[in-house]
């Protein structure tokens, strides 16, 4: 425990809320074969618990489905439709971590993500960004994440073919996360 505290500067043990203000969870996906649509789900909350032995650490976190937010509103209300997320029988996707891994500096979380009712193991490479102090008293944890899922796997199985061959949405969702989080005082 001792050598992989040290590879944490300013590491600091205890419960922590996402700062959704400072925050970012977004995706990216390729559209038309050509290139990537990027979005963002802007309404999200989570716990972060950082414990003694890092690799003991949890996540939780949910994500609001309504709140997906692709620039182009016409997209976001048919993302919402029964045709992807079925946003009005599936409100939430959530994710809650099951192991935290390190080999040297790289660190993994491994957990369960839920979309749309279906529960899948996904791995997260995972920067540590940092430990300090904020400009309030208070004590900031920065972390940096992705991973890549299948959408199919998640029963967001639409598929748009296009003339001539492909499709209009692709099947490989690029996940990357901001988190900026807020220890706990209380």
């Amino acid at each position: 425990m001792t050598s992989t505290l040290r590879q944490i500067p300013g590491y600091v043990v205890g419960t922590w809320d996402i700062d959704p203000t400072h925050s970012t969870v977004g995706f990216s996906v390729r559209h038309m074969m050509v290139s990537k649509v990027r979005g963002y789900f802007r309404d999200f909350s989570g716990e972060i618990v950082t414990a003694e032995d890092p690799t003991r650490s949890s996540v939780t976190a949910r994500i609001d489905m309504d709140s997906i937010d692709t620039r182009q509103e016409q997209r976001d209300a048919h993302i919402r439709s029964a045709d992807f997320f079925d946003v009005g029988n599936h409100t939430e996707m959530t994710f809650r971590s099951t192991e935290v891994r390190t080999d040297g500096a790289d660190w993994t979380i491994v957990g369960d993500l839920t979309i749309k009712g279906i529960t899948k193991p996904v791995t997260l490479e995972l920067e540590l960004n940092g430990f300090g102090p904020d400009a309030y008293g208070g004590t900031r944890a920065g972390f940096s994440a992705k991973t890549e899922i299948s959408r199919k796997e998640y029963g967001v199985d639409i598929d748009m073919p296009m003339d001539g061959g492909g499709v209009v949405v692709g099947d490989k969702i690029s996940v990357e996360l901001e988190i900026e989080a807020v220890l706990r005082t209380a």
